[in-house]
């Protein structure tokens, strides 16, 4: 019983993630052109026509700027509030639009998205628990704070992708100015490494085996700090840092704790995941 994950991409110049079971497939936005999704899609053996959805987080252009193309040739339904798609400004003409509500599942194929509300500087913006063969798959990206709800989804997935946007000292003497300091840290800006580190260390359940630190800041945070720092805490569960340039491998999820398959292409490696 497992699904399958990838960050396509991951930061502010681009935001997209794979969740697939064996039959189909969902994007969590898409914030890279299509020729570069379909690049690194084919390089990690997957086929765009398992795809049957793209559902969006919210109206950032780093989160959307691929949908037009991409749902225009591949005939997707791209999911997305009222609100997000007024303050989108995007040519959706010929495109599937389909509005969705927090908290009501949403089925594509034997996959099942739930969204709810983040905080965030966005007119309507959602975070996402799929869920397919007794696996649940978080999106928890561009969060200004953990709230309830998110900590309540978090307890609950086997695998996520977190926000792990800057690292606090980083911000504070780095090059940006004041306003756009407060607006990163603000509170519906980003996660803080220490922020994302305590939703992990308080509420990361037992048979999580793996998280994708996300939505890295390229001049506030560096990989090989959050990776080093997670690891020191994982307890277990496989620490993986999603880059800006380039996609991860494809990580097959398990509801069994004992065993999780990581892939890129034709190639396979096996970890064996330590629970608690």
């Amino acid at each position: 019983m497992q699904l399958s994950i990838t960050s396509l991409n991951s930061g502010s110049n681009g935001n997209c993630y794979y969740i697939a079971n064996e039959r189909e497939a969902v994007l969590v936005d898409a914030g890279i052109s299509c020729r570069e999704t379909e690049k690194r899609m084919k390089r990690l053996g997957l086929s765009m026509s398992k795809v049957k959805a793209i559902f969006v987080s919210h109206e950032h252009s780093d989160h959307i700027r691929g949908i037009p193309v991409l749902a225009r040739k591949y005939k997707l339904p791209v999911y997305i509030t009222s609100g997000t798609l007024h303050n989108a400004r995007l040519d959706f003409t010929g495109v599937q639009v389909l509005h969705f509500q927090a908290h009501e599942p949403i089925q594509v194929g034997k996959l099942s998205v739930i969204a709810f509300p983040k905080l965030h500087d966005a007119r309507d913006p959602h975070s996402f628990v799929v869920t397919g063969n007794n696996v649940k798959i978080g999106v928890f990206t561009d969060i200004g704070y953990p709230c309830d709800q998110l900590i309540e989804h978090f307890q609950q997935c086997h695998a996520v992708f977190l926000e792990a946007n800057y690292d606090e000292g980083m911000l504070e003497k780095g090059h940006y100015p004041y306003y756009l300091k407060n607006r990163i840290r603000g509170g519906k800006g980003h996660l803080s490494n220490r922020q994302a580190l305590s939703l992990f260390t308080g509420y990361k359940p037992s048979f999580m085996s793996h998280v994708l630190l996300s939505h890295l800041s390229k001049d506030n945070n560096c990989p090989n700090l959050v990776k080093e720092l997670f690891t020191l805490h994982a307890d277990g569960t496989e620490v993986v840092v999603a880059s800006r340039f380039e996609e991860t491998p494809v990580f097959t999820i398990s509801s069994s704790p004992s065993k999780v398959v990581a892939s890129i292409g034709k190639q396979t490696s096996l970890f064996d995941t330590v629970m608690e």
